[in-house]
C-alpha cells in the first residue's frame, strides 16, 4: 500500500478554470486596461496648466495648423475604421423553453420499469441506466416523452418526430408570444440536436410550419455542441442584419 498523498493544486480544482477566465478578460479589455492609466495620467497634467501654458500650446497649434489638421484627420480614419470593423453586438431579447404536461412527469422507479418492458436491454444495460439515474440529478419529477411512457414502449421514428415538433414548436410559440414578434419576420433559423437528424430536417420542419418567408437562412447542426450552436447563431446575425 502506497503511503503516497495526491495533493490538490493551490485555489483548488477550479483554480486553473479562473486564472483563464482572468486571463480571457485581461485580453479582452486589454484597449481599456491600457487607455484607463493613460487617460488618469492626461487628466492630472491637464489639471496642473496655467493660463499661460493654453496659450503657449495655442501659438503652437497655429504655427503647425497643416500638421494639426494632417493627424486629426489620420486619427478619425483610424477611428472610423475600428468603429466599422469591430464586431456587431447580438442581444438576446427573450427565450423561452418548453414545459410538457403533468402527464408527462414520471418517476426514477417508472422510468426504469419501462426500460425493462421494452424488452431490448439486458440486465447490464438496466444497471448501467440506473446508475446514469442515480448520479445525472434527475428527480422524482422528470418529464419523459411519450414513446417512453407508452405501455409497451414504442421508440420509433414517428415517437421521435412527434416528440421534437412539440418541444420546438412549444418553445417557438412561447418565445413568439413573449416577444410579440411574427412569424413572417423571423430572418434566420439554427437548429441543433445531438440525436435526433431526420429528413427532412428539425429546421425544415420549423420553416413548413410556422410557413415562414422565402428568402429565410435555414441552418440544422446535427452531433455538435452548444458552442457550434452559438457560434453559428451569433455569425448569422451578423451577417444577416435586420433579422
Amino acid at each position: 500500500m502506497s503511503g503516497a498523498q495526491e495533493t490538490t493544486p493551490a485555489g483548488g480544482p477550479h483554480g486553473p478554470r479562473k486564472m483563464k477566465l482572468l486571463y480571457h478578460h485581461a485580453v479582452s479589455n486589454a484597449l481599456y486596461l491600457v487607455l484607463a492609466p493613460v487617460a488618469a495620467a492626461v487628466a492630472l497634467r491637464a489639471s496642473q496648466l496655467t493660463a499661460a501654458d493654453l496659450a503657449a500650446a495655442r501659438e503652437h497649434l497655429l504655427a503647425n495648423l497643416p500638421l494639426a489638421v494632417a493627424v486629426l484627420g489620420v486619427v478619425g480614419i483610424l477611428a472610423t475604421v475600428y468603429l466599422m470593423r469591430r464586431p456587431r453586438p447580438v442581444y438576446l431579447l427573450d427565450f423561452a423553453c418548453f414545459k410538457p404536461g403533468p402527464e408527462h412527469v414520471v418517476t426514477r422507479e417508472t422510468f426504469m420499469a419501462q426500460s425493462a418492458k421494452a424488452g431490448v436491454f439486458t440486465d447490464d444495460n438496466l444497471a448501467f441506466q440506473r446508475k446514469i439515474l442515480e448520479r445525472s440529478g434527475l428527480g422524482q419529477g422528470t418529464y419523459f416523452p411519450a414513446a417512453v411512457l407508452n405501455s409497451p414502449p414504442n421508440p420509433c421514428m414517428a415517437e421521435a418526430r412527434r416528440e421534437a415538433e412539440q418541444v420546438m414548436f412549444g418553445a417557438i410559440d412561447g418565445v413568439l408570444a413573449k416577444t410579440g414578434v411574427h412569424a413572417r419576420d423571423i430572418g434566420v433559423v439554427v437548429v441543433n440536436c445531438s440525436l435526433f437528424n431526420p429528413t427532412p430536417s428539425l429546421s425544415a420542419m420549423i420553416v413548413n410550419h410556422y410557413k415562414l418567408r422565402g428568402n429565410v437562412a435555414s441552418y440544422n447542426l446535427g452531433g455538435m455542441g452548444l458552442v457550434k450552436l452559438l457560434n453559428l447563431t451569433y455569425n448569422t446575425e451578423v451577417a444577416y442584419k435586420n433579422t
